[in-house]
């Protein structure tokens, strides 16, 4: 994910438009491995989305890195979006944990949904991440997902 901010540049997001973002962990460290912070990511995910009037339509919590899917619904400032959820997450896990320090790499992945059938497979493959890393051999029995259409 280097280069980030070179790949965004000159990228206008639109109102109603869908992503899929995958934010890493900062050196790829397993935070999120933990069952209190991937719970505190969790809820700050839903009032994050309320708060910033975007939807959350699925959403995967790994060891090392979140994969999100969602809509923009008035805001269409990605990137400040983004650093926003970061900046929030991040002193919460630290104030949660007694810890100080960076949590997110500074960048981040993102790809823009093209149709309705892109919205399905980005779900499908966000869900399926556990099962794919062997995290565990049904999704059931993963507790750091949820997707609007399960």
């Amino acid at each position: 994910m280097a280069n980030t901010h070179k790949r965004l540049k000159g990228r206008c997001p639109i109102i109603n438009a869908f992503y899929s973002i995958t934010l890493c962990c900062y050196s790829r460290k397993p935070l999120l491995a933990n069952y209190l912070n991937a719970r505190l990511i969790s809820k700050e995910l839903a009032l994050f989305s309320k708060n910033n009037s975007l939807s959350t339509i699925c959403y995967v919590i790994m060891p090392d890195h979140i994969h999100w899917l969602l809509q923009l619904n008035s805001n269409p400032d990605l990137s400040n979006l983004i650093r926003k959820f970061k900046n929030i997450t991040t002193y919460r896990l630290n104030k949660q944990n007694g810890t100080e320090g960076k949590v997110w790499q500074s960048n981040y992945y993102d790809h823009k949904v093209r149709d309705g059938e892109d919205i399905i497979n980005q779900a499908r493959y966000i869900v399926a991440n556990p099962l794919r890393a062997g995290l565990v051999d049904n999704i059931r029995k993963y507790p750091y997902w949820d997707c609007v259409y399960l």
